[in-house]
């Protein structure tokens, strides 16, 4: 069954980009043409509708808490642990509009998903060009100041279990240099739908909290470098709270 359900799951996540071409198509035009209005219209209605029909082929279903802690009038840096690939359509469906986020330079080599995510205003980052690195935050700055979320995996990789990894601190400069706040996101039991089944798809519930923001403005050098461990252990203990 797993199995059948992992082929059903390809099928559609590449059937559905090909289906989608007209509006990947149509929102890339609306972009070049400076109609941001009618590109994130097309974004808005497709993307979570694309991520939320894979989620249910994967049999995943979904408790979200605290949607009321995400500020409705400013841009907030999302910054949530890292357990699956399904950590992404997570973010996608359930925090909202579809945010950006910031992302490896490799998936920018995926044929039609990294147009999408450019359309999305997804940074890329090389961390092997400390360069290319910073000109990234600077994008990351202005998506911020145009008035759009970012998601941050401060792991830098899933973990595929339950375990956390180590926070890094790079991300959280995006949230520092722009002065938003900071809005730590705890996702608990996503690597069971796919990387605890030797990634075939089983059906799991996905319990995934938000948290207070984290007001950054103000914060001190020592402040700074103190919450990633502050936001960590935040995330640790919410986590610990659904068992």
């Amino acid at each position: 069954m797993a199995l059948l359900r992992t082929i059903v799951w390809f099928l559609y996540f590449f059937g559905a980009l090909i289906v989608l071409l007209p509006k990947m198509y149509k929102a890339k035009k609306c972009k070049q043409a400076g109609d941001d209005a009618g590109c994130r219209a097309i974004l808005d209605h497709y993307v979570p509708k694309w991520m939320g029909t894979l989620m249910r082929i994967a049999g995943c279903t979904v408790t979200v808490n605290g949607l009321e802690n995400i500020p409705k009038d400013r841009a907030v840096v999302f910054v949530a642990n890292h357990q699956s690939d399904y950590d992404v359509p997570l973010t996608m469906v359930y925090l909202g509009k579809p945010p950006a986020m910031v992302a490896k330079i490799e998936t920018r080599r995926i044929p039609l998903v990294s147009t999408w995510m450019e359309l999305l205003d997804c940074i890329f980052i090389d961390r092997e060009n400390p360069r290319q690195a910073i000109t990234a935050m600077k994008e990351a700055g202005k998506t911020l100041e145009a008035g759009r979320n970012i998601v941050v995996f401060p792991e830098g990789h899933r973990s595929k279990c339950d375990t956390m990894q180590e926070f890094k601190s790079g991300v959280f400069k995006i949230a520092f240099s722009a002065g938003v706040p900071i809005v730590p996101v705890a996702i608990d039991g996503s690597y069971k739908i796919m990387e605890a089944n030797h990634n075939l798809m089983c059906p799991g519930h996905v319990t995934m909290t938000v948290l207070p923001m984290i007001e950054t403005a103000q914060l001190d050098r020592t402040a700074q470098r103190a919450l990633p461990a502050q936001v960590a252990a935040m995330i640790a203990e919410a986590k610990d709270k659904n068992k």
